[in-house]
């Protein structure tokens, strides 16, 4: 059992960082390189900290991991160090934990008891852990194609090599079904690929796991869009079921500034995509922050990948906007209760190194020079409430104050608005639902007959975690749907939602 006062022994330690100088002279992960003996040991009184609490929390989809990541079990296995063990609990319930534990922000670590009071030194550090075992899975070996043994003779297309796509191809392989990804761009992985900066996750990471999902059987097809490039009459006619995992790429644009026509204004994709691309060797960015006063309106994460990204460019200064006020630094337990997400103040790695945020502001108008390009910003203090009768926010000026702020760059961060219209869709007959997404039935199914949808696609911009959760849960369905039965686990119901919304 595990050793229920481990969290009396030991505190809670984040890992280390590179310095500052270091991080911003290259693209590489913030975290500091560290002797896998040392680390695991370190990692080893981290997992001890975990008293397998009669409940726990953090492993249910509602207040922790939608994964059902069996993490009391995984952390008493690495306190005994037995790491392979600890290996095959953890990539039971999850195919790539190392891009979880890269890039999850961690609702089981919200959940976990040992967050309800100060006084017990913090949560666990489930997704240090994580990461850990993942880490040492590849060093030791423990990961290796799992090759199944029989052919169900049945065919099945993956549209789309995020992270759900990746998880449903890879569970609908190892079932023994003939299954190829398409993905449109250049290169696998979707938003792991290029919207996730290489500081957060070297894509080498990603490679890895990829060419264990081509051992394995699983068949990738890249720079082609299905709907234009394969027909939707060839993939009727070539394969048994489709599932959809072409996410919510569809960004929120700002249509009221006044000033929003002049050039400089970007969605943040457009900054991130080619700075990833740049990264990946493919030249210089179209969009390139290097010797600019760089805004970045919201204050999500989106927001901070193109913050961190700005300032590896070597911007001139980096600002980050966000409407709302600045977040309290502990949990407010009348507004986020224990054990859903908490309602704080949260700073990432790049807001470490450079720059400012600026809270409870928004921009009233974009300058711009006689060429038409933005030159500032004009911001206003304001306050954000709902309208009484309708529910829409409004933003509020709070006074008659204007700071005028140096903008040669401005990103929008502001979110995502759904699935991207495409001809794909129009083939299948289908239609995207008000939030902007695609709908489905209790068995993950279309209205199209044997067209699945997961992930973003399904819920719109979400975790990684979710994105995996989806794409095993519809690879279940689809495994019914073609042999009649499936033991493949389905973590998640299509009408899941979370009490912890990020």
């Amino acid at each position: 059992m595990a050793d229920p006062t481990g969290f009396l022994k030991y505190e809670r330690e984040e890992p280390k960082k590179k310095s500052k100088e270091e991080r911003l002279a290259t693209w590489g992960e913030v975290y500091a390189d560290v002797e896998p003996g040392e680390r695991n040991e370190q990692v080893r009184k981290q997992a001890s900290r975990c008293m397998d609490c009669g409940i726990p929390f953090c492993h249910s989809s509602g207040s922790g991991c939608p994964l059902g990541n069996l993490i009391p079990e995984w952390n008493d296995l690495v306190r005994r160090g037995d790491w392979a063990a600890a290996s095959d609990r953890l990539h039971a319930t999850n195919n790539f934990p190392e891009f979880t534990g890269k890039l999850c922000p961690a609702p089981c670590e919200a959940g976990c008891v040992l967050s309800v009071s100060p006084m017990s030194g913090g949560p666990v550090a489930i997704k240090r852990v994580e990461q850990t075992i993942a880490d040492q899975s590849w060093e030791a070996g423990y990961v290796q194609p799992q090759i199944s043994a029989v052919s169900s003779g049945q065919r099945v297309a993956v549209v789309g090599s995020g992270p759900a796509g990746l998880a449903a191809a890879q569970q609908l392989t190892r079932a023994g079904h003939e299954v190829t990804v398409y993905e449109r761009d250049d290169r696998l992985g979707g938003l792991l690929r290029y919207g996730i900066p290489e500081f957060k996750m070297e894509k080498k990471v990603l490679d890895r796991r990829l060419a264990q999902l081509r051992n394995e059987g699983t068949k990738f097809v890249t720079g082609c869009e299905v709907g234009v490039d394969l027909t939707v009459e060839e993939l009727r006619a070539g394969y048994d079921a489709v599932v959809l995992a072409v996410g919510a790429l569809r960004g929120r644009d700002d249509t009221t500034t006044p000033g929003r026509e002049l050039s400089g204004i970007h969605l943040a994709m457009e900054h991130l995509v080619p700075a990833n691309k740049y990264v990946e060797g493919d030249g210089p960015s179209s969009v390139d922050a290097a010797g600019k006063h760089v805004v970045i309106i919201g204050g999500g994460d989106t927001g901070a990948d193109s913050y961190g990204t700005a300032t590896r460019q070597g911007a001139l200064s980096v600002t980050q906007l966000d409407q709302y006020p600045t977040p309290p630094s502990t949990r407010d337990d009348e507004r986020s209760p224990w054990p859903t997400w908490p309602y704080i103040l949260r700073t990432y790695p790049a807001h470490e190194e450079a720059g400012e945020r600026k809270f409870a502001v928004a921009v009233t108008r974009f300058l711009g020079d006689d060429d038409g390009t933005v030159r500032a910003i004009e911001l206003r203090q304001v306050r954000v409430v709902k309208d009484p009768e309708t529910g829409k926010r409004m933003v509020t000026p709070v006074n008659d104050e204007v700071e005028e702020l140096p903008a040669d760059l401005v990103l929008l961060a502001i979110g995502f608005e759904g699935v991207e219209h495409m001809p794909l869709l129009d083939g299948l007959g289908l239609s995207l639902t008000r939030r902007g997404t695609l709908s489905c039935g209790a068995d993950w199914q279309t209205s199209s007959p044997g067209v699945f949808v997961c992930g973003d696609a399904h819920r719109g911009a979400s975790l990684v975690v979710w994105a995996i959760a989806e794409g095993r849960s519809v690879a279940s369905a689809v495994d019914a749907y073609l042999t009649g039965a499936s033991d493949l686990p389905a973590p998640v119901h299509p009408t899941a939602l979370p009490l912890a919304v990020v």
